[in-house]
């Protein structure tokens, strides 16, 4: 039998212990990366973008020909049994149908729908931002609250020694029966509060699963805040810039300029052209060719009102324009104030936390020494937890705070936050389908059903 010495036993343990899978911290960043992938609400917008990609191929279709294949049958009357069948007309027709030219009302169309598009793609990325900020908050509520735990849980187990030792000196005769019942009265709250934090921590683990699509397991403190601005200018530049809010809504402005436009023409000729071939139950064939130009002179003040109806929709988005820049500007500023103040409790906190922490163990101290109450410790006790609870809020509201200046920036996307995810593309849909390609009947065509296919795959 192999004798096996002390030397080799800790070398099998240090090899062991190397191979053994290594459970990892979850980060921030790996919190922010599912949420991006698994967001309903990013995949619900992605379909709503998609909608207004086949607005822009709608209106594109409304310049090319339309074919119809044309069955039809009638009867002359009057007719008798005995010449039905010569009174009936039977016939099979193709007819194509094209808009030749109608003084711009379709590019006009199409313009505005492209503008839409884009507008659609900003209330994407805004959606974007929505989804990675409630990733930060339910990632940063898991921590705060198991932070929160600890300290109550720490609380407990120190009441229940001054309980004990309260416990002690009345059994021994140097405090009275109110110490004791103080002193468990303290602890029964201090349960209480743990009770609540371990509540509220179940809580925020149901908003990360919400937010994330699992539950988190062992998180890694928050990393080193991204970079904002330098000042609140900058910040406020940048937004006006760059905020997807801003930038939709001056896409829904170049949208209702060019329905403007399309309205305007609409008193405007319409110029069209008709083919038709066929053949009826007499075996007659026949082909037609007409050219139709069409011009509104009366139709009861529709063309009218529609064109001040557009004008009126682009007063309005206009005036939503400038109403959403300053919302955004507004929205800079709060976060600004936020963080500002946030940074600001942290030091007054954590001066707090030092002083209750040496106003209590001075407490305790001369507790010992007979110069203080039981009452007295307790409440050291409590102001030393409030203060470190407080600063841990604060830690919390400050990065919180940066990614709420981000988002109201513009920037806390997936690109600018650099999470290594694939991002989403939003053109590939749109390129497919902008030439409003038919299923199958072209190179176009195949390409959007493979792209359908993997959306429908994943």
């Amino acid at each position: 039998m192999r004798k096996v010495t002390f030397g080799r036993f800790l070398a099998a343990l240090s090899a062991a212990a190397v191979l053994a899978p290594q459970v990892q911290a979850e980060t921030l960043t790996d919190a922010l990366v599912m949420a991006y992938r698994h967001s309903h609400l990013l995949e619900e917008n992605r379909a709503v973008l998609r909608a207004a990609d086949e607005g822009v191929a709608q209106s594109v279709s409304a310049l090319r020909p339309v074919l119809n294949f044309v069955a039809q049958g009638k009867v002359q009357t009057p007719a008798t049994a005995a010449t039905y069948y010569n009174n009936l007309y039977g016939t099979l027709a193709l007819s194509a149908s094209m808009t030749l030219y109608d003084f711009g009302r379709t590019r006009a169309g199409i313009n505005a729908a492209k503008e839409t598009v884009l507008a659609t793609r900003e209330a994407l990325v805004g959606v974007e931002q929505q989804v990675l900020l409630s990733a930060v908050s339910a990632y940063l509520g898991v921590l705060q609250n198991s932070q929160t735990v600890s300290l109550q849980q720490n609380n407990v187990n120190v009441l229940k020694q001054e309980l004990k030792a309260t416990q002690d000196k009345f059994d021994v005769g140097e405090v009275t029966k109110t110490d004791v019942a103080q002193a468990q009265a303290a602890l029964a709250q201090a349960s209480a509060g743990l009770v609540a934090a371990r509540g509220n921590y179940e809580v925020a683990r149901e908003a990360f699963k919400a937010a994330t699509g699992s539950y988190p397991t062992k998180l890694s403190p928050p990393p080193t805040a991204p970079a904002t601005a330098k000042n609140l200018a900058a910040a406020q530049a940048i937004a006006v810039r760059e905020h997807p809010s801003v930038l939709q809504a001056q896409h829904q402005v170049e949208a209702a300029k060019w329905n403007v436009e399309r309205a305007k023409d609409g008193t405007r000729p319409n110029l069209s052209a008709t083919a038709e071939a066929g053949i009826d139950n007499k075996s007659n064939s026949g082909n037609t060719l007409s050219v139709t130009l069409t011009q509104p002179i009366y139709a009861g003040g529709k063309i009218s009102s529609a064109y001040r109806q557009a004008v009126a929709n682009s007063d309005q988005a206009m005036a939503a324009l400038m109403q959403t820049t300053v919302g955004v500007q507004q929205n800079v500023d709060n976060a600004w104030s936020q963080l500002s103040v946030a940074r600001s409790s942290i030091v007054a906190n954590r001066e707090q936390v030092r002083a209750a922490q040496v106003a209590f163990e001075g407490v305790r101290e001369e507790a010992k020494l007979g110069s203080r109450t039981t009452l007295d410790v307790l409440t050291a006790e409590q102001t030393l937890l409030n203060a470190k609870v407080s600063l841990v809020n604060a830690e919390t509201t400050q990065e919180q705070a940066v990614y709420s200046l981000l988002a109201s920036m513009g920037l806390l996307t997936a690109d600018h936050l650099k999470l290594g995810v694939p991002s989403y593309d939003p053109a590939a849909y749109y390129n497919a389908v902008r030439h409003a390609p038919a299923s199958g009947l072209s190179s176009q065509a195949k390409a959007l059903d493979r792209i359908m296919k993997r959306i429908a795959g994943q």
